[in-house]
């Protein structure tokens, strides 16, 4: 009897110990997605959609947001740092989330809102896990929503595009519908009538954000019917979009044909030697930050103020969205860019509401 009663400590001993040591580990792991964790080092990574990190527009600028995080912070880019996953189909976004996860990334970012269902999808299965969403809103207190007001950067490329037009003809190249490129187009549409009430606007979409031969198929219809002024939100589609810009450029200098980029500073895409020289077809850009959100985000997160669960906008007056400079070429620049900054002001003061919808974009009246 006595042995049987030792035994029967002993065991509850080591049950015990085992429930204590499974409680600790739970512990270490509570706070994997920020500094609330001393002992554990931040990292941070990212899955592009199918643009890739080269796309000139929206996966680089994400990714050069990671690398000026990982470089402010000297953290490496690698295992224990800062890195990426690029996707070449939508079927990889889940095993791409999954690997980092697995590999034990901090926190994790899925780029762009085609990402939306894989991210509510893994979050649910590993709620210990820190992840952000870009361009889509996620309810799940483990995942950080970022959105943006492109629709603001838009209206005033809109402006630059109605003030500088001779014909009264512009163009707006879309890459798949969605409420994001939607946004888009109705602040596109809402500044180019501001600014020139008797302009009107070509919308056509690629159904595709990877397929630069569409962009150009699409632009050289456009520009063979008129349209002077091209705006893209399309991705890598709109490097199309350059390229027909270019070459018509190349081909018949005495023709003023612009391009406007979107994203990041596009004004690289737009030169092209004419006659011995370089000239540039892109006008502007309508910058979307990705890089100072996933900074700021990914900041917070090491910093133990993730904030899961939330969405963070950001528009003008954020910082997160805006316009490039403009090209020196254009002849009313100084013009330009003294409306440009009228209608910023009043956009940041909230004198001006941009439309982000094409149901608002019909009731606006531009004051």
């Amino acid at each position: 009897m006595k042995r049987h009663k030792l035994g029967l400590a002993l065991s509850l001993v080591l049950a015990a110990g085992t429930l204590l040591g499974a409680c600790g580990k739970t512990n270490d792991n509570k706070n994997a997605g920020g500094g609330k964790d001393k002992d554990k080092t931040f990292t941070v990574a990212m899955v592009t959609d199918i643009g890739g990190i080269d796309d000139k527009s929206f996966n680089q600028s994400s990714w050069k947001g990671l690398q000026d995080f990982g470089k402010k912070n000297n953290m490496k880019q690698g295992a224990g740092g800062y890195t990426y996953l690029q996707s070449k189909s939508d079927a990889d976004y889940a095993t791409n989330l999954n690997t980092l996860t697995h590999q034990g990334f901090s926190l994790i970012y899925g780029i762009g809102y085609l990402m939306q269902n894989d991210i509510e999808k893994i979050a649910k299965q590993q709620p210990k896990s820190h992840y952000a969403i870009i361009d889509a809103e996620v309810k799940q207190p483990n995942v950080a929503s970022v959105l943006f007001k492109e629709n603001e950067a838009s209206f005033l490329a809109g402006v630059t595009a109605g003030m500088v037009t001779k014909s009264n003809k512009i163009g707006f190249i879309g890459g798949m519908e969605s409420a994001v490129i939607e946004r888009f187009e109705a602040g596109f549409v809402a500044g180019v009538k501001a600014a020139n009430p008797n302009a009107t606007v070509d919308i056509q979409y690629a159904a595709a954000f990877d397929k630069a031969d569409k962009g150009q198929a699409i632009a050289s219809t456009m520009y063979s019917s008129g349209d002077d002024v091209i705006f893209h939100a399309a991705g890598q589609t709109g490097n199309g979009l350059f390229k027909e810009a270019r070459d018509r450029r190349s081909k018949d200098p005495t023709k003023l044909i612009w391009a406007i980029g979107v994203d990041s500073d596009q004004s690289k895409e737009g030169i092209v030697t004419v006659n011995g020289k370089q000239e540039n077809v892109v006008l502007t850009s309508a910058m979307k930050r990705v890089d100072n959100a996933v900074v700021d985000i990914s900041t917070k997160a090491k910093n133990g103020d993730f904030p899961g669960g939330k969405t963070t906008t950001y528009g003008l007056k954020e910082d997160g969205v805006g316009l490039a400079p403009m090209n020196d070429g254009v002849p009313n620049k100084a013009d330009i860019e003294k409306a440009v900054k009228t209608w910023s002001d009043k956009i940041k003061s909230g004198d001006v509401k941009v439309p982000s919808t094409r149901a608002e974009l019909k009731n606006f009246t531009g004051k």
